[in-house]
């Protein structure tokens, strides 16, 4: 048995289906968080790649005894990427009482403090910065 069985539309009805002015753009369709598919896409492939340490923010990790999970990882990743999308070049991203510098084409984080070290709460030559 056909299972179109004779209903086809005509290229009018198809058309209408497919091309009628009140069909909503892509851009325009948000998931619950707010995220078109095209932020996504970008968020999940920069995710993918991870961000790097520069000799300095790893040298300041180290002599700082800081420390990051593999959540709070994940987190100044997803915070560097959030960055990306929003078109931030130089964004401040803080995780949990620990503050990164992250150059944001680079995919580098350029400097990292904790909380005993940004008790002036000043940060500059940044463009944008995102709380994760």
């Amino acid at each position: 048995m056909d299972i179109n069985q004779g209903r086809f539309l005509s290229i009018e009805q198809l058309q209408d289906q497919y091309l009628s002015n009140e069909k909503t753009s892509s851009k325009d369709t948000k998931t619950s968080d707010g995220l078109s598919f095209k932020d996504i896409l970008s968020l999940k492939s920069y995710e993918g790649e991870g961000v790097k340490f520069s000799k300095h923010a790893s040298s300041r990790l180290s002599t700082r005894n800081i420390q990051l999970s593999a959540e709070q990882m994940q987190r100044l990743n997803e915070g560097a990427a959030k960055a990306s999308m929003k078109g931030i070049k130089e964004s401040l991203v803080l995780v949990d009482s620990l503050a990164f510098i992250v150059n944001v084409p680079s995919n580098t984080v350029i400097t990292a403090m904790d909380n005993s070290e940004t008790s002036d709460n000043i940060y500059t030559n940044i463009d944008g910065a995102v709380i994760i």
